[in-house]
């Protein structure tokens, strides 16, 4: 293996302190404990595995983390009128649906008893959206003045910072078109001015996915690669420019193991710079939803 490994677990500590030490001068200064609600519906469990994550990260950095827990049955008016009250509670700076939610059917088989995922979320006041889903988030971070960044793109961004690893006037290629990870990381990978500074975006990106024709001649054009297409070890050794970058934000459950979208072993013989998984790109995305929450809540 010659790829150096970029420990986002690690980078993920030194975030956490850096957001505990800021929210503890915010609440010496006298500012409301910053307060994210998580609303989980039914008993997945992964998903309660996920917010349980949360809770202990919010505990850790002097948040309060807390859990609105409705059944699997609940209704969509249920849902969108807890989260009219949490939008008009002036404790709760944070709110995030926990994803994704039960799928279900009526007794004669019909589809459209499910939950409209996408009003619930459009329903979250925009100020406490701290997942950055709404349109109205989204829409800022297209025009480069952004409210709040999406978690796992600005923790990718974190981490090639901390790394010292400059996308500026590099091909960057982006595996995945969804609205969580890949729409948006080529839009701050692409802006003039990231959060990171300028040699951390004003990169020449490619947006791809998995219908693109010649994908892997795409692929080996990547300076740096991000891989969020959701299919395990769908990038090989052979797609990757030899030296390249690769973020792989994918984790998919084969068998007993965890695996990303690139077959690891192969990339790392090949690659400058790879994340692993898990303890890659997952741990940051944690990091910074809580670091979202204390700007909710300062105001920042």
């Amino acid at each position: 293996m010659t790829a150096q490994i970029l420990d986002g677990k690690a980078t993920a500590k030194e975030i956490r302190d850096e957001i505990a030490d800021e929210v503890r001068r915010w609440v010496d200064r006298g500012g409301a404990k910053p307060c994210l609600t998580a609303v989980l519906v039914g008993d997945d469990p992964a998903s309660q595995v996920y917010v349980r994550n949360k809770h202990r990260a919010c505990e850790q950095v002097g948040i309060a983390g807390k859990v609105e827990r409705l059944p699997a049955d609940a209704t969509e008016s249920q849902l969108l009128d807890l989260i009219g009250r949490l939008n008009a509670d002036p404790t709760v700076h944070g709110i995030l649906v926990q994803l994704p939610l039960p799928q279900r059917t009526d007794q004669a088989g019909d589809e459209s008893a499910a939950i409209d995922t996408r009003r619930l979320l459009d329903a979250i006041d925009p100020a406490k959206d701290v997942d950055a889903f709404s349109p109205v988030n989204v829409g800022l971070i297209s025009q480069e003045r952004p409210r709040f960044l999406p978690c796992t793109p600005h923790g990718v961004i974190r981490l090639l910072a901390r790394y010292r690893l400059p996308t500026a006037g590099r091909r960057v290629v982006v595996v995945g078109r969804s609205d969580i990870v890949g729409k948006p990381i080529a839009m701050m990978l692409a802006a003039k001015n990231g959060v990171c500074g300028p040699d951390y975006a004003n990169a020449t990106v490619t947006l791809a996915h998995s219908r693109s024709a010649d994908l892997a001649e795409i692929t080996r054009q990547a300076d740096l690669l991000v891989a969020a297409v959701g299919r395990p070890e769908m990038i090989r050794g052979d797609w990757i420019k030899p030296g390249a970058v690769v973020i792989d934000v994918g984790i998919n459950r084969v068998g007993d193991r965890l695996v990303g979208d690139v077959a690891f072993e192969e990339a790392a013989e090949v690659a400058a710079a790879i994340t692993p998984v898990p303890g890659g790109v997952g741990p940051l995305t944690i990091a910074m939803l809580l670091k979202n929450t204390v700007a909710a809540a300062s105001g920042s």
